[in-house]
Formats: C-alpha cells, sequence, structure tokens
C-alpha cells in the first residue's frame, strides 16, 4: 500500500520537473553556500526551495525585462558589497541584481538582498526572503556574512529612492555613510552598479505615506494602474533592463571616523552610481527597447 509521505513526495518530485528550470537548479548548485544536512545556510538560505521561484524570475529575467548586464565579470570573489541606484516603487532591481550574479556571472554566485524590518516581520514573506537568501538588514547580520564571504546588495538611497515619483526617476538621492563604515571595517571591496529601466516598471505618480504609516508600510506607492486595476496594477510593465558594473573600489580610512568623512566617501560611490545610470540612459534607445 502507498503511504501518504510517499504520495508527497511523488507530487513534489512532478511540481519539480514541471515548474523548476533544469539550468537555474544547476547553476543555484554551484553557489557558494555552507548548508546543513537539512539543505539550509545559517541564514536560511535553501537553493533546493528557491529554485521554482528563481526560475519564474529567470523568465521575467530574459523575457520580460530582457536584462542585459554589462561587466559582471569586475565583481571579485569573496567578500564584496554591490552599491546600486533605487527605484521603481518595488525592488526590482535588487530582484534583477540578483538575478544576473545567479544566471549570467561565471562562475554564478547569490546576491543577497538586506530587508526592511517590515518585510521580516510579516510571517508569510519572511520566511520566503530567508529561503530566497536575503536577511533583515541590520549591521550585525551584514558583517557576519561578509566574513563568510558573502556578496551583498545595498541600495543606500533605502525608501527614499524606491518611493521616487516617475518625475524623479534617476536622480539619485542622498546615500547614508553606513556601507562606508561596513566596507572600511571588513575590508570589503565596494562595486558601484547602476540599474537602467527598472524605475520605469511601476512609475509612481504618488507616495500615500499617510496612508501608509497606519499600515506600517514604509511607503504605499500609487501608480496609474494601482490600485485602480486590483491587483493587475501591481505587474510591472516590460521595461528593458539594463545592468552597468564598475570596477572595485577598496575604501581607506577607519570604522569610527568623522561622519563628514564617511558622508564623503559614500558621495564618491554615489557619483560613479549616477555616471553609470547616465551612461545606460544615454545609450538605451527607449524605455521599452
Amino acid at each position: 500500500m502507498v503511504s501518504y509521505w510517499s504520495m508527497v513526495d511523488a507530487l513534489r518530485k512532478r511540481l519539480r520537473r514541471r515548474f523548476v528550470d533544469p539550468m537555474v537548479e544547476e547553476r543555484l548548485s554551484r553557489v557558494p553556500a555552507r548548508l546543513n544536512a537539512f539543505g539550509y545556510d545559517p541564514w536560511g538560505f535553501s537553493p533546493r526551495d528557491a529554485a521554482a521561484f528563481y526560475s519564474i524570475g529567470a523568465w521575467l529575467y530574459r523575457h520580460w525585462f530582457r536584462v542585459e548586464a554589462h561587466g559582471l565579470e569586475k565583481i571579485p570573489d569573496g567578500r564584496v558589497l554591490l552599491i546600486g541606484n533605487h527605484g521603481g516603487q518595488v525592488a526590482w532591481d535588487g530582484f534583477l541584481l540578483t538575478l544576473a550574479c545567479l544566471l549570467d556571472k561565471e562562475p554564478p554566485r547569490l546576491a543577497r538582498g538586506m530587508g526592511e524590518r517590515f518585510i521580516t516581520n510579516t510571517p508569510f514573506l519572511s520566511a520566503l526572503v530567508a529561503r530566497l537568501g536575503h536577511v533583515l538588514g541590520d549591521p550585525e547580520n551584514c558583517r557576519r556574512l561578509l566574513e563568510a564571504g558573502e556578496a551583498i546588495m545595498v541600495f543606500p538611497e533605502g525608501v527614499r529612492g524606491i518611493s521616487k515619483t516617475i518625475w524623479e526617476r534617476y536622480k539619485l538621492r542622498e546615500f547614508g555613510s553606513g556601507f562606508v563604515r561596513l566596507a572600511v571595517a571588513t575590508g570589503t571591496p565596494v562595486v558601484p552598479i547602476g540599474i537602467v529601466g527598472a524605475e520605469e516598471a511601476m512609475p509612481g505618480i504618488w507616495d500615500a505615506r499617510p496612508i501608509a504609516k497606519p499600515l506600517g508600510l514604509p511607503s504605499l506607492p500609487i501608480t496609474p494602474f494601482f490600485p485602480w486595476l486590483g491587483p493587475l496594477g501591481a505587474l510591472p510593465l516590460p521595461t528593458k533592463v539594463s545592468i552597468y558594473v564598475d570596477d572595485p573600489v577598496v575604501l581607506a580610512g577607519e570604522p569610527e571616523e568623522p561622519e563628514d568623512e564617511a558622508r564623503h566617501k559614500a558621495e564618491l560611490i554615489r557619483a560613479k552610481v549616477q555616471g553609470l545610470v547616465r551612461l545606460g540612459l544615454e545609450q538605451r534607445t527607449g524605455i521599452f527597447t
């Protein structure tokens, strides 16, 4: 007699064959990770659980956003901070950068995102982002990940960047200096990255912060389609996305240096990212091409 658990296992295998891209699964198997006997790393990342989600992501990456990534070979092995521009209401830029490092970099890497606290405090969402390799963005988590040789994505504009309206797109807000102190303290190279196309995927026309605050959200973007079209309005437009990677920068200094010195270094990196964004805008022929 077939047991209940054997039926569940058979169903799981059928679902994996149907929804998991073998190429994505193979590349995830080559991502450096310290997995325990159950297939999880110390921060909850699971290549097995992430495979289906990143398979969907691979389709979006190749066919919806048609991403072109330039200079991925400049991302060094070992610990590294990937510093990019942020915008577009939903963090498509971070998701697509993660996919670029997984799908198009050789060897593949997992670029880990630093989530806002409201994400990690949401039951289902917190488990999902952990399985995909992302963690709560506090300094101790970052330090531990870097000491383990991981790649971390940081968007120093923070919520101020992602809540920009369409009229403010690609105008980088001031960078926070936290990543500078982290890079100096851990001897981690910083790689400036410019992302063009993601900021038009969900064009915000107003940030409804008076409504967002009682809901515990950092922002609540209103777009031409959301909330007017319901869930369909949350779908991104098929903008063409380009990613530009600059050479690594090693920041000298002291972790406890004066704030004005740390901000000066952050401004130098911001200028590099803004330059990459400007280059991408000059080279593209249109928002969707």
